[in-house]
This record gives structure tokens, sequence and C-alpha cells, in this order.
């Protein structure tokens, strides 16, 4: 490796080793006291007890993002470089696990009086060309929007690059959605409207089966499966990523039963660049974006529920990153690397407003929600994707 390249396996990136285990132990204390603040944030501001439930479901979901090095963006990289698709056999488990669960409860359409909807998107230019970007971005950038989360409470002090630039792109993208929107567009659709969910989900468990039996992979899947469930295994040691499949599959349950709308990630930035936008003399209230609940904007970030899941992601990061002796605060790369973090967090942030989320909100949510969206913003990351890997040298990534 060149002097000056970056590594990034599988969403966060290599670093030299991290301080002692006295100092990762005050790592993980801040972090489990940053959790308690977001918490404590969230009931101040809630409307209801679900809103800092969803707060511990957030630092969860960053937990086992770290834990189990689960990076959307890596997988990626992975399937492409090395025809590795183990991340995309872990991410078929978890989308298996998840829908399972989704399909029957979305056609209900109610949980305990509270309505429960689907991420379902329109599919047209705008939504093709917003999944491209994102996936040039987040092969330049460092990671996705999850992985951009889970690797800054690693340590990562690219990433906070990556995350402003992020918040920038995606609130000039909801700037510019009136001229997108007014290009060509499908009507919405989920496979259970063609099919019924039964039917819809034995073809989606098909389909998600294949992926896990056929698709040509390391054994990073099951890699440490074997052996009993301990505390140091819990903490200390890297998950399988079936564990994070798992995890990730019910804390999204959890998010559809608690929020009454899937795990999304990017709709946290749009409102925190909109509001950073205001202060500066912006009108972001003005924005088409904004139309359908301009009442956001007025409100604390600690009122909205993926801005809260945000923050407790990267602060469950954090934690699992101390208690396993792994945070490592670094640089991230020399100066070009940083300006692949400017750049690709931009493209993200935009291609995510285009899409109407990232790997998050438009393919694991989406799919699981039955969303025919999900499949073609798959396909147009992958394109994406593939021209994000041959800028990665100009950014001295490897």
């Amino acid at each position: 490796m060149a002097a000056g390249t970056v590594a990034e396996p599988d969403g966060r990136p290599a670093g030299p080793a991290g301080p002692s285990r006295p100092v990762q132990l005050i790592v993980a204390i801040a972090a489990m006291m940053a959790v308690a603040a977001v918490v404590a944030l969230a009931i101040a501001h809630a409307t209801s007890w679900r809103l800092p439930v969803l707060a511990l479901v957030g630092s969860g979901l960053g937990f086992v993002l770290f834990q189990a090095t689960f990076g959307f963006a890596g997988s990626f990289r992975a399937a492409l470089e090395r025809r590795d698709c183990s991340g995309f056999r872990a991410q078929a488990l978890a989308l298996g696990l998840t829908s399972c669960v989704f399909f029957p409860l979305l056609t209900v359409g109610e949980l305990f009086g509270l309505p429960l909807t689907g991420f379902v998107t329109p599919i047209g230019v705008s939504f093709v060309i917003g999944a491209v970007l994102f996936g040039i971005g987040m092969q330049i950038g460092g990671g996705c929007a999850s992985g951009t989360l889970f690797a800054l409470g690693g340590g990562n002090a690219r990433l906070l690059m990556t995350l402003a630039c992020f918040i920038v792109g995606s609130a000039v993208g909801a700037a510019h959605l009136g001229f997108w929107w007014t290009l060509p567009v499908l009507p919405t659709g989920t496979s259970q409207d063609w099919l019924g969910w039964p039917a819809a989900l034995t073809l989606h468990l098909s389909v998600f089966a294949g992926v896990i039996i056929y698709a040509p992979a390391s054994d990073r899947l099951r890699r440490g499966l074997k052996g009993g469930l301990t505390w140091r295994r819990w903490l200390r040691e890297p998950w399988p990523l079936a564990w994070g499949a798992a995890g990730l599959a019910l804390l999204n349950i959890a998010t559809l039963v608690l929020a009454g709308r899937p795990w999304g990630e990017t709709a946290g930035f749009t409102l925190w660049g909109s509001k950073l936008a205001a202060m500066i003399g912006f009108e972001p209230a003005g924005w088409p974006y904004w139309q359908g609940d301009p009442g956001s904007l007025a409100r604390s970030i600690f009122s909205d529920v993926t801005s809260v899941m945000d923050f407790a992601i990267i602060a469950g990061a954090a934690a699992a990153a101390g208690w396993s002796g792994r945070f490592a605060l670094r640089a991230g790369g020399d100066g070009r690397a940083w300006l692949g973090a400017m750049l690709g967090g931009f493209l993200m942030g935009y291609g995510a407003r285009l899409s109407d989320g990232c790997n998050i909100g438009a393919y694991f949510s989406a799919l699981a929600s039955g969303s025919l969206s999900g499949w073609v913003w798959v396909a147009a990351a992958f394109l994406g994707s593939a021209i994000g890997l041959k800028l990665r040298p100009l950014f001295h990534l490897t």
C-alpha cells in the first residue's frame, strides 16, 4: 500500500491500535453518558414515551453496526472488486427476517392504535440518478450513512467531514427537489399490491435464500458462530455478520412498532441542514420538500425521531468501540482522503434526497416494506459504486 493511502474494509477505515484499556473504558463510559443525554433530551421534547425508547433502539443499532462491522458500502466494494458477497448474504438474512414481520404488519396497517406505513418510493429519473450519485459518494466518502455514523463513533475523524458534507448535500438536494420532481416518474408500488402479502413474502424469501445459498462469498457470515454467547464475546470480540443481521432485523422491527415506520437516517440530515440554511438567511420553509411538514423546521431536532436515532447511533457505536477496546481516534487519511470525504459526503446527501433514502431507507427498509423501488435502488447504487471505485485512487483510497 502506498504511503498516505487509506484502506476501508467493510465500511470501517483501518487505523492504528487504540489507546490503553483505561482510556477505552473512559470512552465507553462517556459514550454511555451520551446515550443517556440523548434519551434525556428525547424525554424533554417527547409527546409520548416512544421517542426516548427509540433513542435506546438507535444506540442499539450503533452497537450492532460497530460490533458486526456491518458496512453496506463495503459490501458493494467487496462484491465488485473481489466477487465476495458476504455482506450481501448478511443483508439478505436481515431482509428475510425483517420481511417476515413487516409484510403482515404493514398489510394490517396498524398496531395497538398506531398507524404503520412502509417506505415506498416512486421510481423515476431523479430516483435513479440519486441512487447512482449515492453509490459514487459512498465509495469515496468512507462509508454510507450508517457506516459514517458508526465509524465516526469508532473514532475516525474523517467521517466527521463526510457527515458535515452529507448534511450540506441533503439540504441542497431538498432545495432542488422542485426541479427533480418535474421529471418522469412511475407510480409507487409494492409486491404485496400485485401478489398479496403471503405470495409476495414467499417470493422475497426465495430471492433472499438464493443470495444466501448461492452468492460467492468468504466465510464472514458464519465466522465466529461456534462457541457460547458470553459477556466477553458480546462486548469485547467482533461479531459474526449473522449476529449483526439478526440484530439489525430485530431493531428495525422495533422501530416500525414504535415509530410507525421503518428505520431511516437521511431525513435527519436534511432537517439539520435545512435548519442551518435558515440560520444563514435561506428560507427552507419555501422548499417543496418541506411543504408536507413545515412544522418540523420550527421544532427541536430532539423531537424528531430520525435525528434522535442518528445521534444515538453514534453514541452506541462509540460505546461498542470503547467496551471492545477498539476505539481509535485518528485522522483517517491525508488531505486527499479528506477531499474525498467532502465530495463523497455531498454526493451521498444530494443523492439520498433525490432517491428518498440511503442503504437503510431506500434499500433495507424499502425492500423489507415490499417496495419495488428497493430493487431499482440496489442496481443503480451498484453502477454508482463501480464508478466510485474508479475514482478512489484520486483520493489516496485503496
